[in-house]
């Protein structure tokens, strides 16, 4: 099973960046590849259970489902029900960890997955580095202090 993990520190308080990553339905704000995003049935982007369909600028589109939600442990996982990658099983959490040094914030996305063994390789690089440290990067440039 591939695994995924990425991690990065963001210069801004854990309460404001979290405030970012927790909407569900928030993907366009700060993760670059995505265009649109909408949630199902008109159910909050906070509750555990709605799920998110959204479109990549390259006209993919996926559906994922919110499995946990945790405003105490500033974290989010969620399932891929949907994707263009051919991936199954796939599960991925979010969280951050306040950083009291600078009063900063170090974040981590983790995700596990099945996919065919060839593509394992190049599906790990691209889901690290393609989504989770581009979205990263994009959080820092948001949060950059002045």
């Amino acid at each position: 099973m591939p695994k995924v993990y990425v991690s990065s520190v963001v210069d801004a308080p854990a309460e404001r960046v979290w405030r970012e990553i927790r909407d569900f339905n928030a993907l366009p704000k700060w993760v670059p590849g995505v265009s649109e995003s909408r949630i199902e049935g008109n159910l909050p982007a906070d509750q555990v259970g709605c799920v998110r369909a959204f479109t990549l600028k390259d006209g993919g589109k996926l559906r994922e489902k919110l499995l946990a939600l945790s405003d105490f442990e500033y974290a989010i996982s969620y399932s891929i029900l949907e994707s263009p990658m051919a991936v199954s099983n796939y599960i991925a959490t979010l969280r951050l960890i306040p950083v009291t040094d600078n009063d900063r914030s170090f974040l981590e996305w983790t995700a596990e997955f099945d996919c065919d063994a060839s593509r394992a390789e190049a599906l790990v690089d691209s889901i690290g580095r393609g989504v989770f440290q581009a979205a990263f990067d994009e959080l820092k440039r948001r949060f950059a202090r002045r």
